[in-house]
């Protein structure tokens, strides 16, 4: 890859801010800087939804043919350099490289899915009830599309709202994490690199809160797709509603994981902790409150304690790394405030709950495994979005289901169990929008990603995430 300058994608041309702003990128695992990048302003945005919008005539009138080879050559372009793209992942937001690498991965096969999905979003013919009319179902590409996605996964994130947008006609403007830009501005290199055309896709660094306001308010933006907080996301649609903007939204989580006494508790253990840990458990559907039955409680307690005392930390970039730092010093010690504080309301930290000590610099924290919770502890009832095991042992299934329910989230929720009746009624039973039964990955290119409750709404990936896209519209002929 030749050296590539980051700055701001805006009209065809990479830039810096309109008023010279910028901002000095940090490695969380060494906390040295990175670079110093543009950081702009509402302006910045305003430019940018100005050259999605020139753009989106020429781009939704392309054939879906057209668009997909432009897909299938960015993802090529990406495939041909995930080692390159997966170190400035690592870089920006920690995670060991083999994490970069399956996340740029995802990024392309994303591309291909949407490519090929576009080809048969083909509407259908509804038989009319008179002979002399005919009625017609079409899709058409909305517009431009607004985006902003968080740090914990720089690549995925965006591509799964950028592939469908792109590959369904519309155009976009994406604001990535000011934490993570560089991964955003390299996958809309490999568009560019692919042959997309100035103004299809922009991308931009500066003030979310100023840039999310461009978006709402400016009648061109006709989606905004939002991956991050539900604190965030209420403020949001709050904003929509003044426009009528449509939104996806991608929220916080607090998944339930309920492990029943058939399984293989050790190997279950051992997964478990794989799962909670990756990306040092900064990711939104991150098994978080282990519902484990009374009868293997004490057993799957020590087997995890054990695995979690047995992790690496370190530096993404180092082959020996299992788990890397935290995103920032303030994500870190909002996590710390959590655990400390449910420990002196009772809990018990069996191993981890500090940063390590032989760590001096970078944004690390121990694995933890705690257990000894009530529910109104924060452990429990908040959000992680850290290294933290909290472990509830259960005996009675509608009591467990009923506690998994009991929150505001529900976006993930897993289920382990080796009996067919006890996972059909858990998957039936749970208030979530994915549940993954013996699996601790519900993510795919070709289903539907999303939660319910104050998890968020509309769906990514998947045929539903295509259609969050397009616009519908009936036609009627009559005096056939």
């Amino acid at each position: 890859m030749t050296v590539f300058t980051f700055k701001q994608l805006i009209g065809g041309g990479w830039v810096d801010a309109i008023d010279q702003g910028t901002w000095q990128l940090i490695n969380p695992a060494t906390e040295e800087t990175l670079g110093v990048l543009p950081f702009g302003t509402a302006k910045d945005a305003e430019a940018a939804v100005a050259a999605a919008a020139a753009a989106f005539p020429a781009w939704a009138s392309k054939t879906v043919y057209e668009r997909a080879d432009i897909l299938h050559r960015a993802a090529q372009w990406i495939r041909g350099r995930i080692d390159e793209l997966a170190v400035i992942t690592t870089q920006e937001c920690g995670k060991p490289l083999r994490e970069s690498s399956a996340e740029w991965q995802t990024g392309a096969n994303l591309l291909d899915w949407f490519a090929e999905e576009a080809k048969h979003s083909s509407g259908r013919v509804v038989p009319a009830r008179r002979a002399d009319r005919r009625l017609l179902v079409v899709h058409q590409p909305m517009g431009v599309v607004g985006t902003i996605t968080a740090w914990n996964f720089p690549v995925y994130n965006l591509a799964r709202a950028w592939a469908a947008a792109l590959a369904a006609g519309c155009t976009v403007v994406g604001r990535p994490s000011e934490y993570t830009p560089r991964s955003a501005m390299m996958y809309a290199q490999a568009l560019v690199e692919a042959g997309i055309p100035a103004g299809v896709v922009n991308v931009i660094n500066g003030d979310p809160a100023a840039m999310g306001q461009v978006f709402l308010k400016d009648a061109r933006v006709r989606k905004l797709h939002f991956t991050g907080s539900t604190r965030v996301g209420k403020l949001l649609m709050d904003g929509a509603s003044q426009t009528v903007t449509r939104l996806s939204l991608e929220l916080g989580g607090n998944a339930p994981v309920l492990v029943f006494p058939d399984v293989n508790v050790e190997l279950v253990a051992q997964q478990a902790v794989t799962a909670k840990l990756r990306n040092a458990g900064q990711v939104c559907i991150a098994p978080q409150r282990f519902f484990v039955h009374s009868r293997i409680a004490e057993e799957f307690i020590e087997h995890t304690a054990r695995f979690a005392k047995e992790v690496t930390l370190g530096n993404g970039l180092e082959i020996s790394t299992d788990m890397g730092p935290m995103i920032n010093a303030a994500q870190r010690e909002r996590l710390n405030a959590m655990v400390t504080a449910s420990a002196q309301s009772g809990a018990e930290i069996l191993t981890g709950g500090k940063r390590p000590d032989q760590l001096e610099h970078g944004y690390f924290y121990q694995p933890t495994v705690i257990t000894g919770l009530t529910t109104d502890m924060p452990v429990y009832r908040d959000e992680l979005f850290g290294p933290v095991m909290p472990i509830i042992p259960f005996g009675d299934v509608d009591e467990a289901i009923a506690q998994a329910n009991s929150l505001e989230y529900g976006l993930a929720a897993y289920v382990q169990t080796n009996d067919l009746k006890t996972a059909t009624h858990m998957y039936e039973r749970l208030e979530f929008g994915m549940v993954a039964i013996n699996d601790w990955l519900p993510s795919t290119p070709e289903m539907p990603f999303g939660g319910v409750k104050m998890s968020g709404m509309g769906r990514e990936c998947g045929e539903e995430g295509l259609l969050e896209y397009l616009e519908t519209k009936a036609v009627y002929m009559g005096g056939i």
